[in-house]
């Protein structure tokens, strides 16, 4: 990426694509990704909501150069009506996520501390444990049975519990929540109020564990918010950025993961017969799913900055498809196939640069136990109904099945 100077290319052309962002069914990708991945990687987009349009990167390159460039700001999206596919930003401006340096190193550090490998291996063990229970009790109720609502949704809902000390009667009301926030269907009076009961409801949790503190992390981050290291608001806002993404982005990823692997049954069986593949697998198929609608949070820009070969201006935002870049064939080869023994760049399906998922790790181990899972225990596992006949959702952020019947 070069600075502008005398001669470079001017801004890109004046076509603006307006992008509703279909929600897709199964495995299906954005044709719009991909073709602007092709044929105008660095584009003019508008979306449902918001004002005006914004850019959208969907090179390989081109994605990791944006986002590693401090020259495009997270916190310069605040108060503003950037376009996008949902009526409200899902991220709240206190947010580690609407952040810059040096505000984000800080509450950067304080949750990569909560992923630490140490912490991440012993809720493995939980995890494990947890997934044997429910893998029991289906096994013992018999096939059909929807694997969502007995391994891929309770799993990580009992992990993240545990690492949150979210008390078991809350979880319904934050399935509730999250329904909500991670929505593009709601108004933004619905997203407003929710967002204000899930505040009051960390700050009410946060008051609790301030006086009886327990050995989760929730109590670390309060811990901190007393030693002046977390506002109030960026307690609530990292915890409820935790919570949701596991109890929908992890309970998606997983579901789809499995039904991508029983709709290429060659893929199949090369972790059937070899299982120590699996963490291959997973980066495949963390690659090769899309596994969201649209696109996340956006940058502006505080200059004037060439990418692709096309000047972006100071004060636009930019927006980058990881999951375009993760099907760029000038990186991957024939990168519309899962391909679960590739071994080829890096995928960017946890992002990439300061903004990197910090969840990354979680989600990686829960992935692992809920394919050995499946691998070890069901060793027969198959759709129960034809891969058209799978419902999926609609009218929200992340993509996965709403029920994923299986038979053994």
């Amino acid at each position: 990426m070069t600075d502008i100077s005398a001669g470079a290319p001017p801004a890109g052309g004046t076509t603006v694509h307006d992008w509703p962002v279909s929600h897709l069914d199964g495995l299906d990708f954005d044709p719009l990704l991909h073709r602007l991945l092709r044929e105008e990687p660095v584009a003019r987009v508008r979306m449902r909501f918001g004002e005006g349009d914004a850019w959208l990167v969907t090179r390989y390159d081109d994605v990791k150069d944006v986002t590693s460039d401090p020259r495009f700001s997270r916190a310069l999206t605040v108060g503003r009506p950037i376009t996008g596919m949902t009526p409200h930003q899902i991220a709240p401006a206190s947010g580690v996520g609407r952040t810059d340096p040096p505000v984000h190193t800080r509450l950067r550090r304080l949750t990569s501390q909560a992923f630490r490998r140490k912490r991440v291996a012993a809720l493995q063990v939980d995890a494990r444990a947890i997934a044997d229970e429910l893998v029991s009790k289906m096994l013992a109720e018999g096939a059909p049975a929807d694997l969502t609502e007995h391994l891929t949704g309770p799993l990580p809902e009992r992990v993240i519990a545990t690492l949150m000390g979210v008390p078991a009667t809350g979880l319904p009301r934050l399935r509730t929540w999250r329904a909500v926030i991670l929505s593009s269907s709601h108004s933004l009076e619905e997203a407003s109020a929710v967002k204000a009961e899930i505040a009051g409801y960390f700050g009410d949790l946060a008051d609790h564990r301030a006086k009886q503190p327990s050995d989760d992390l929730f109590s670390e981050l309060v811990g901190a918010h007393r030693e002046g290291a977390l506002s109030r608001a960026q307690l609530i806002s990292l915890s409820v950025m935790i919570v949701l993404n596991a109890l929908d982005q992890v309970r998606n990823q997983t579901s789809t993961m499995v039904y991508a692997l029983c709709t290429h049954p060659d893929q199949l069986a090369l972790v059937r017969d070899d299982p120590a593949l699996l963490p291959r697998a997973i980066d495949e198929l963390l690659r090769f799913i899309p596994q969201r609608n649209g696109v996340g949070m956006p940058r502006v820009a505080t200059e004037d900055v060439v990418v692709g070969g096309v000047r972006i201006s100071a004060g636009d935002a930019v927006y980058v498809s990881y999951l375009a870049a993760n099907r760029d064939p000038t990186v991957f080869s024939d990168p519309d196939r899962l391909d679960l023994a590739r071994d080829e760049a890096p995928h960017l399906a946890f992002g990439h640069g300061a903004h990197y998922c910090v969840g990354a790790a979680l989600t990686r181990m829960l992935a692992e136990v809920v394919l050995t899972t499946v691998v070890r225990d069901l060793p027969t596992a198959r759709l129960a109904v034809a891969p058209e006949e799978v419902r999926w959702l609609r009218g929200t952020v992340n993509r996965g099945p709403e029920a994923l019947p299986m038979a053994w």
